[in-house]
């Protein structure tokens, strides 16, 4: 069992990570073209410092921001105005449809999930919580489905919440009952 989850807990992390540095990596590239498209000076430097910087969650993508709103408002200050309006842009979409989307399937875990660890994470330690809540949730969640699953088997219950309804129940005896799935099966014996 301690194999097991050392193996699925170094999967996690590894997953979030790679996770991580991919999503890094397309708002670099989201930055480089929308930066070209907008006739901004400092194209490629501004790119890799908002990329790179994006790896840390939350307070990254203004770690990186400032200097290059600040780089590009001495060169222009209209530009530097439309750089700030871009990147507050890119930043909502980073972080409200594509980091969860990518980090949640890295992890398994729902991008509403994923939200919540880093939220949950980072009021409780702070910037180690922000990085390591998102990996040390999904182990978590991961051990949690493994003891429900493991006492559903034991109980002889689906484990698939697929089985699951608005009109089953488990009777006292502990049989699952579930009245859709009897009348198909009734149905489907007339026929």
């Amino acid at each position: 069992m301690i194999l097991h989850l050392t193996t699925k807990s170094n999967e996690i992390f590894g997953g979030f990570i790679i996770g991580k540095i991919i999503d890094s990596a397309i708002i670099g590239v989201l930055c480089f073209f929308g930066l070209s498209i907008l006739d901004m000076p400092y194209v490629m430097l501004v790119s890799v410092i908002v990329g790179v910087t994006n790896v840390i969650p939350f307070f990254g993508p203004y770690i990186g921001a400032v200097p290059s709103a600040i780089l590009i408002l001495l060169s222009d200050p209209m530009k530097g105005l439309y750089f700030i309006i871009f990147i507050l842009v890119l930043q909502q979409f980073d972080g409200n449809i594509l980091g969860p989307k990518i980090l949640g399937n890295s992890t398994g875990l729902s991008a509403f999930w994923v939200i919540v660890a880093i939220l949950l994470g980072g009021g409780l330690f702070g910037f180690v919580g922000m990085v390591m809540g998102v990996p040390t949730f999904a182990v978590l969640y991961y051990i949690a489905e493994m003891i429900l699953d493991n006492r559903l088997k034991r109980k002889s219950l689906p484990i698939d919440t697929g089985y699951y309804s608005k009109m089953s129940y488990v009777d006292s005896e502990g049989n699952y009952i579930n009245p859709e799935k009897q009348t198909e099966n009734i149905e489907g014996k007339e026929e």
